[in-house]
């Protein structure tokens, strides 16, 4: 089928947006492959001080011949999803050799868990993180040592800071290696269910850890659709993972022999072969086209819309939310995974997963056939799955038909006809709503507004007795200007309480949620923010406010909203304490949401 008139459009209307700054941006990647084999321009000391502790390899590395990964790694131990990543680089290494070449640890980079700060002050550093693990991993890459390079990284800010700096160093190929979801534990709407009791106090904080614990078991990523398994969707979608790599689960043969298969690709695609694919020309603007296809036809995390504008511009791409917004129009939602449904990514995954989704986007004309990607020019690679023969992989035709119709649809017959987001404008500001997880009678609120300067006045509140009627929630102050725009995961049980006692309730932020957040409508990223002087700034308790998800707007409905004078929060609170003192030059120079919140770009 042809290409999608709207999938066309909205891609050309990127290019042509991006023309100058994508062949500015191409000119120096050009200028970078020109210069040839890194290696060749360093001097006998500085390879000397490179190749000292490498033992065995020294020989092969003082050749200059052989072709040298460099190995970008998040591994720590206090993330579930990076603990299998321990491993990794000398599974990477004895691969390397076999194959005469040779692989070096370039440097690790800093990896937080958004689970573990949730609802905390260090969540204040979660996004700004982004933008340190871009400039830790060229730190690492500046040794101009590599000939490719192989990122371990799976979950929020990771894969997108990494991305950030596969482009910067797009000269080299980049190929992405993903840990695979922990097995299936306690089912993940029971784990809500538990919250929600814990909220308004009918079970006591013993059981609440005892769901917990039962839900987040292993190494692994978190089973739900949030942002983490969002990444590993959108390192397929663009062609970044090699076919049907991001749901096989740690420890099993299979997930080892796609590492070596993804280190043997790594070494067949530097500038010595014939198949050179540096990094620049697989993230073009149709890759990430594809990327928020899979984004829609998914349902997943919020957080992308946010990252996916960094990311490309580190291409020298330029995304909107527009792009977005016409993009889910047109995009069915084909999946149902929670919290947009009851399965988790290990049902997707046995249910077809991305294979079968990519399949049938590509019959529909819904994505673009012909990328460049790691695995070999066109997408349709992306339609097989790996099978483990005799301890190696061999890519097999993947199902054509769904295996379970709950948790995976095929585009003629997807659970809505749209994608799962929509943006927002009006006068107060410009925004976006998840709406694959809401249901349709709760995609209009019309609510007078309580006004809030940060979560936990929300649940005192909400504790006190004091949220008796149909409210909008604003809470605002949360921009990354103001506190680094942590999440406001830990306010989706308390709003969603009120929702099932039958309230119309609703959040408006310039703050974000969780991929894991969706049933209650929330209009998130807001921009400007309320700290830059935006509009959220001039609301006031009892205004009327209407949050339209069918219509794109986002509105207060007081005739002197405009000329009114905005509020100055105290922010002096967000400014000290766990690291918040380091991160004052990220605050201060923060580019809008909208632009993806990038100190770096």
């Amino acid at each position: 089928m042809p290409l999608n008139a709207t999938i066309a459009k909205v891609t050309q209307d990127i290019i042509e947006r991006s023309r100058d700054s994508r062949q500015a941006y191409m000119d120096r990647m050009k200028g970078a492959i020109d210069q040839g084999p890194v290696r060749a321009h360093l001097t006998c000391g500085n390879q000397a001080h490179a190749f000292a502790a490498m033992e065995q390899d020294k020989g092969t590395l003082a050749g200059g011949k052989a072709p040298n990964i460099g190995i970008i790694t998040a591994y720590n131990d206090m993330l579930s999803a990076h603990k299998p990543f321990e491993t990794y680089p000398n599974l990477i290494r004895e691969v390397a050799r076999a194959q005469g070449a040779t692989a070096q640890v370039a440097g690790g980079v800093p990896a937080m868990c958004d689970g573990v700060t949730q609802g905390q002050p260090g969540m204040e550093l979660s996004l700004f993180s982004r933008d340190v693990i871009a400039m830790a991993a060229g730190v690492g890459l500046s040794h101009n040592c590599f000939d490719t390079t192989i990122y371990l990284g799976v979950c929020d800010k990771i894969v997108p800071g990494l991305i950030m700096a596969a482009a910067t160093f797009g000269h080299l190929p980049a190929v992405f290696v993903p840990a695979g979801p922990m097995t299936s534990g306690l089912p993940n709407d029971e784990k809500a269910k538990v919250r929600q009791q814990f909220a308004t106090g009918e079970v006591g904080r013993d059981k609440l850890m005892e769901a917990e614990m039962a839900s987040y078991h292993g190494p692994g990523t978190c089973t739900f659709y949030g942002t983490a398994n969002t990444n590993q969707m959108l390192m397929e979608f663009m062609g970044l993972h090699l076919p049907g790599a991001s749901f096989v689960n740690p420890g099993t043969p299979l997930r080892d022999a796609l590492t070596a298969a993804s280190t043997e690709r790594a070494l067949a695609i530097t500038a010595a072969g014939n198949e050179f694919r540096p990094a620049s020309e697989v993230l073009d603007e149709k890759a990430f086209v594809n990327g928020i296809v899979g984004l829609m036809a998914t349902g997943g995390s919020t957080n992308l819309v946010l990252h996916l504008p960094a990311m490309a511009r580190a291409a020298g791409i330029q995304l909107d939310i527009d792009d977005f917004a016409a993009l889910s129009d047109v995009v069915p939602l084909m999946a149902k995974v929670y919290p947009n449904g009851l399965a988790d990514v290990n049902h997707f995954h046995a249910a077809g997963g991305l294979g079968f989704m990519i399949g049938e986007l590509l019959d529909d004309g819904l994505l673009h056939p012909d990328t460049k990607t790691i695995a070999g020019d066109g997408l349709g690679s992306y339609t097989q799955e790996p099978k483990l023969v005799d301890g190696s992989v061999e890519w097999t035709e993947g199902t054509k038909e769904t295996l379970n119709d709950k948790i995976l649809r095929p585009t003629e017959s997807a659970f809505q006809p749209t994608g799962g987001l929509k943006s927002l404008s009006g006068n107060l500001g410009r925004g976006v709503i998840k709406v694959s997880a809401v249901s349709e009678e709760r995609r209009i609120i019309e609510a007078p507004a309580r006004v809030f300067h940060d979560q936990a006045s929300v649940k005192t509140a909400f504790q006190a007795g004091e949220i008796t009627g149909d409210t909008i929630f604003v809470v605002r102050f949360q921009g990354p200007r103001s506190n680094g725009m942590p999440e406001l995961h830990g306010l989706t049980p308390t709003l969603a309480v009120l929702q099932d006692r039958g309230l119309k309730v609703a959040l408006v932020t310039d703050g974000r949620m969780s991929g894991a957040s969706g049933k209650v409508p929330a209009a998130i990223h807001v921009s400007p923010e309320a700290s830059d002087g935006g509009p959220l700034a001039k609301v006031r308790d009892g205004d009327i406010v209407r949050l339209d998800a069918v219509a794109g707007t986002l509105e207060v409905l007081a005739e002197d909203f405009d000329s009114r004078t905005p509020v100055v929060a105290d922010l002096s609170a967000n400014q000290h304490g766990i690291g918040r003192e380091l991160f004052q030059t990220f605050r201060d120079t923060v580019g809008p949401a909208t632009t993806g919140a990038a100190s770096v770009l």
